[in-house]
């Protein structure tokens, strides 16, 4: 029911992956008669999906505070409660993006001692695809906030994108050791000196590295991530806009345009948004999907593919592990210390 399509977008995109062949059934919350009339014309929904009737919504504009508050039997809180009582792998929503990660930190509970998810993408560059995080949900981070996201997003791309060891790097304003603030210098000592993890440490990455793909996962903090996506977003809009303006500038560019069109097709998917419409939150005991509220259904079908992914994975269960040894290295650092 959230986004700004509601159901419209929503029960396409199900039918969308549903054709494609993914595996997986489908719990639909919300209101009961505008879930009907919306699947009622799509085809091959018969016995891949259970509507739940919920009375009420969480508004766009509601605080996560006041959301916590008057959420319960909600479409938005009781989607959550399934993936609690285990009934559903995992939970996407279109919805209000602070009261989904305040409910779903209420009734799924953080991993370990992590105080806030992170959200991440998935994001496509010259050798394939790089998480970054955080994009959005944390602002301010200090230096084990940082490492704690290094474990997240190295769990994340195993998961999805299938690297065995994942190497990571730290967003910085230069590669040297000595650039950067306190927190991201510390983040980078600390991530040096662990021992056992699933992932090797690249080093400090510049912005630009992020789509060259130098490393498979990018960590900085929420503030910084999220300008990133969003310059990124629009510089690919720019940049598909720039091209179709140039190529029907005069009859001779149209010309170019229709022999390279196959070309020029394939460059347009690479550049579209809907194609990393996907911000897991990680850290929770539980798979949450946030697709953005103006998606189409395109976009919504990208989402979905991903909750069944991570769903399909030992995403949670890696991370959990990776939280562990984080504490265990933390442990033993002062006794190596005194001995030197």
């Amino acid at each position: 029911m959230g986004g700004d399509h509601g159901p419209s977008v929503v029960a396409p995109a199900v039918a969308r992956v549903v054709k494609e062949g993914v595996n997986a059934r489908f719990l639909l919350h919300g209101d009961e008669t505008a879930l009907k009339a919306a699947i009622a014309k799509l085809p091959g929904l018969e016995g891949r999906i259970e509507l739940r009737h919920a009375d009420r919504v969480i508004g766009a504009d509601e605080k996560p505070a006041q959301a916590m508050r008057r959420g319960k039997g909600t479409s938005m809180w009781n989607a959550l409660e399934a993936v609690k009582s285990g009934e559903a792998a995992a939970c996407v929503s279109g919805g209000n993006t602070g009261a989904l990660m305040a409910i779903a930190k209420l009734q799924l509970r953080m991993a370990a001692d992590m105080e806030r998810p992170a959200l991440v993408a998935n994001w496509p560059t010259l050798k394939g695809r790089t998480a970054v995080l955080d994009v959005g949900a944390n602002i301010d981070c200090d230096a084990q906030r940082l490492v704690e996201f290094a474990i997240l997003g190295a769990a994340f791309h195993h998961a999805i994108n299938g690297t065995a060891r994942p190497t990571v790097g730290l967003l910085n304003v230069g590669s040297e050791d000595e650039k950067g603030h306190d927190e991201v210098r510390e983040a980078g000592r600390i991530l040096r000196e662990m021992t056992g993890m699933d992932f090797d440490y690249h080093g400090f990455v510049e912005g630009d590295d992020i789509a060259k793909g130098v490393v498979d996962v990018v960590v900085t903090d929420g503030f910084t991530g999220n300008v990133t996506l969003k310059t990124a977003e629009g510089l690919a809009r720019y940049f598909v806009t720039t091209l179709r303006n140039t190529f029907t500038s005069d009859p001779l560019a149209r010309l170019g345009a229709f022999i390279a069109q196959a070309a020029l097709r394939r460059m347009a998917q690479q550049f579209d948004p809907s194609t990393i419409n996907a911000a897991p939150f990680l850290g929770l005991n539980g798979i949450v999907v946030k697709s953005h509220g103006g998606a189409e259904a395109g976009g919504f079908a990208t989402a979905i593919r991903l909750a069944v992914d991570l769903a399909a994975s030992d995403f949670v269960a890696q991370i959990d592990r990776g939280l562990k040894t984080m504490t265990s290295n933390e442990a033993t650092v002062p006794e190596e210390r005194t001995q030197a």
